[in-house]
């Protein structure tokens, strides 16, 4: 998700300029990313973007200075068992994609959709006569079809930070690295009375203060947001959720079986960037569907994700 943020970062920052867009369509076997990765190429083949361990990108931004001269996509296929003894093959499209001028193009409007933090749906087309990407209006249903990749862009996710302490800072740095959107609010009353959240929203509530903790809890439950952090020990949460209760019902079923308080996984924090990252952690484990554990112990393929809703909060 990084890298299709720092990709239409890239392309916004340069209006005038064409480039190629490279798709990962097709994986067997032993593969670096899956279906839907992405990389940008320039017009002097210059590349952004990981679609293999490193090993192809080079020859990708090659065919993608062609297509750019050439205005015309190819499908590319790799063997990298062949090529670099890796055990799996590969299919990418590499398609032109015009300047974005005034009128924009599919990367800067994907950029709009995702910003609104609309749902956004990209169909592409590497086989048949017409091959390329296109948007899809959200209504649109499509049954599956042979070479043709209907791809659903995760919102990025939303962390809503209350609170000044030392941890703050960790956090945002972790979460922008991972191309979080990170919101602030050093008072629960910054909160938009109207704030819609949605299935890639999360909070953390860390302001060192009872009375702000408990109005940020008063306004986060009832959203039924995903994860709701909570720093601090446990008997401080206990108090919080007990006053809370004298003048709001709880509904521990829908709202506070996702408080999770103390904030963080369990990997030894003292200092706060240890803190940070266990908490960075948690939230991209719970919003994942994931428990957090060591992938040793995994017994299912650790790249099978859990669809997430690109809606309303579930």
């Amino acid at each position: 998700m990084k890298a299709l943020h720092q990709i239409i970062r890239r392309v916004a920052e340069n209006p005038s300029r064409s480039w190629a867009l490279a798709t990962l369509v097709e994986t067997q076997g032993s593969t670096y990313r899956k279906p839907a990765a992405r990389l940008l190429v320039d017009s002097d083949g210059g590349t952004l973007g990981v679609l293999s361990g490193g090993c192809l990108e080079e020859e990708i931004g090659c065919y993608g200075r062609n297509v750019i001269a050439d205005t015309e996509p190819i499908l590319l296929a790799f063997d990298t068992k062949r090529l670099y003894g890796c055990d799996g093959q590969l299919k990418i499209l590499v398609e032109p994609i015009p300047a974005a001028g005034h009128d924009g193009n599919i990367i800067t409007k994907i950029e709009c959709l995702l910003n609104d933090r609309e749902l956004c749906r990209i169909r592409v087309c590497f086989e048949g006569d017409t091959l390329g990407s296109e948007l899809l209006r959200s209504d649109i249903l499509l049954a599956e079809q042979r070479g043709v990749l209907i791809d659903t862009v995760p919102l990025p996710v939303r962390l809503l930070l209350f609170g000044t302490g030392p941890e703050i800072e960790p956090i945002t740095q972790l979460a922008g690295n991972l191309g979080w959107v990170v919101e602030r609010c050093s008072h629960p009353s910054e909160l938009a009375e109207d704030f819609r959240p949605d299935a890639q929203t999360a909070a953390l509530v860390m302001t060192h203060n009872f009375g702000r903790d408990l109005l940020a809890l008063d306004r986060l439950l009832p959203l039924q947001l995903r994860y709701v952090g909570l720093l601090g020990p446990r008997k401080r949460h206990a108090e919080l959720l007990a006053r809370l209760s004298e003048y709001r019902p709880l509904d521990f079923e829908a709202g506070v079986r996702n408080l999770y308080a103390p904030a963080g996984l369990d990997i030894g924090s003292e200092a706060p960037e240890e803190i940070g990252l266990s908490i960075v952690s948690e939230v991209a484990a719970v919003l994942s569907g994931r428990c957090g554990g060591c992938l040793r112990e995994r017994r299912s393929d650790i790249h099978t994700t859990v669809a997430a809703a690109s809606g309303e909060a579930a």
